[in-house]
């Protein structure tokens, strides 16, 4: 065993949302075991209106409260959680977030820092700054970035400045995506050589219990926001049923959309077919995944695409858009996997590439080859090992 292992991260799934920071949650899952104690630091926004008086009366009381409060509980992996609320009034630039989040996380230290060789954040700036203000002499930082808005905080000064700090100060800063890393060097050429491609883990080990017999159950797992595609994938459906009767669609998530979703269900005539499941744990999208037939996620961009490789794992097939990455973690298995269609602002790609692959299944893809491929780069062993041969090797401080 080696550690002790700190995660200072922004995001990690509550009861209030069950579903932000899966990833996270994952991670700790598969890199936890092995260590001698693994501590999670999850530094939890309250975003509210705030005048400068009540910004001014909460942090009070929050200073005086959080040292009583900070017991940390049991999480995945056998590792502790310590969830430490960040007073945030609305609209704060991204580096004034990361500094408030620094100063609360040192409160719930009670001035102390960080009692970990190893400490991690999760996205350089919102995690990698609090962690690096309260880590202690000799500790060594790493950093995952998986931010889809890494551009916005790259384009506020201090947002900049906030990332060339930690990038000096790391180790190493792992990416997600090819996308995030052409970004990080392009900001920051000098510290290039740290830059390293790394994926974000996902769980192969519960196999699903009869396989897809038919594409007729789709499944859409994500934020119901512009981004994610969700009112081209709703006319699409409409489309698809009107020629299929059979089909369904189970949207998983909350958002802005979900109001003029149901509405247009109801003008499109497939309401009944539609259902809103809202936010879900992930123990529960990953069940609901085993028990329908295809996923449809035709984002207009993602760094990784958690879910999709979560849908390959719970042996479903895909139609996914080629959106920054999928492209890259299907590779070579991609009609295996299922159909990659283009970033299209209508609905026919949908439609497209559902009759596409409708008409090769089953018998023009293997589900089962794009599974164990997939678990090799992206299962709990293989990312768990990479994390842990750059945390405990022996090498230079920079």
């Amino acid at each position: 065993m080696s550690g002790p292992v700190a995660v200072v991260t922004p995001w990690y799934p509550s009861s209030q949302l069950p579903f932000r920071g899966a990833f996270v949650q994952a991670m700790t899952e598969a890199t936890a075991p092995g260590t001698t104690s693994f501590t999670v630091y999850h530094c939890d926004s309250w975003v509210a209106r705030l005048s400068a008086e009540q910004d001014a009366e909460i942090t009070a009381a929050f200073r005086a409260l959080m040292p009583a409060a900070g017991v940390p509980s049991k999480t995945v992996g056998g590792a502790d959680l310590v969830t430490v609320p960040v007073p945030m009034p609305r609209a704060l630039p991204f580096a004034e977030q990361a500094q408030r989040a620094a100063d609360a996380l040192k409160v719930a230290l009670g001035g102390r820092p960080l009692d970990a060789e190893v400490v991690h954040a999760h996205v350089g700036l919102l995690g990698g700054l609090p962690a690096l203000r309260n880590m202690r002499p000799g500790s060594r930082l790493f950093v995952t970035e998986h931010a889809t808005f890494l551009d916005r905080m790259l384009a506020e000064p201090d947002g900049h400045a906030g990332y060339a700090e930690v990038l000096a100060a790391c180790e190493a800063f792992f990416v997600v995506g090819d996308e995030l890393r052409e970004q990080l060097t392009t900001a920051f050429p000098e510290h290039a050589d740290k830059l390293r491609p790394i994926a974000n883990p996902i769980d192969f080990a519960t196999p699903r219990a009869e396989p897809v017999k038919t594409l007729h159950r789709w499944l859409f797992v994500g934020g119901l926001i512009e981004r994610k595609g969700v009112t081209w994938l709703l006319e699409a459906f409409a489309a698809c049923r009107r020629q299929e009767p059979a089909l369904t669609l189970t949207l998983v998530g909350e958002g802005e959309l979900r109001g003029r979703l149901a509405a247009r269900a109801e003008e499109l005539g497939v309401a009944e077919a539609v259902t809103f499941a809202g936010a879900l744990s992930p123990v529960e999208a990953l069940s609901l995944m085993r028990e329908h037939d295809v996923l449809v996620h035709p984002s207009r961009y993602e760094t990784f695409g958690v879910v999709v490789i979560e849908a390959a794992a719970a042996g479903m097939p895909v139609i996914v858009t080629r959106c920054g990455g999928p492209e890259q973690t299907l590779a070579g298995i991609e009609s295996d996997a299922g159909q990659l269609i283009e970033v299209e602002e209508d609905s026919a790609a949908i439609v497209a590439g559902y009759e596409q692959l409708r008409d090769r299944f089953p018998d023009g893809m293997d589900l089962d080859r794009a599974r164990r491929v997939l678990a090799d780069r992206f299962g709990y062993q293989a990312v768990a090992r990479q994390h842990h041969e750059a945390w405990f090797a022996p090498q230079s401080r920079p």
